[in-house]
């Protein structure tokens, strides 16, 4: 089965988040880049959805971004 993948700014749309944000969490790590086709980013969907869900989350449970980097390192 094919994954289904999204760009950075199909993220912005689909997820309803900053594009400055998606750049931020990619380059802290928590967005992981599957794959690069020039300047355009490329993504798992699945993963997305679930880091963000996760990052969500985390973040109401009163974690800053740099212990929800942590978590999220060590869970994989």
């Amino acid at each position: 089965m094919e994954k289904k993948t999204i760009s950075a700014q199909e993220i912005v749309t689909k997820f309803n988040m900053p594009y400055y944000t998606v750049n931020y969490y990619t380059a802290i790590g928590l967005l992981p880049v599957s794959a690069k086709v020039g300047n355009k980013r490329i993504y798992e969907e699945s993963i997305v959805r679930e880091r963000l869900q996760k990052i969500s989350e985390l973040a109401r449970e009163g974690y800053p971004l740099n212990l929800i980097q942590k978590k999220l390192s060590e869970a994989e």
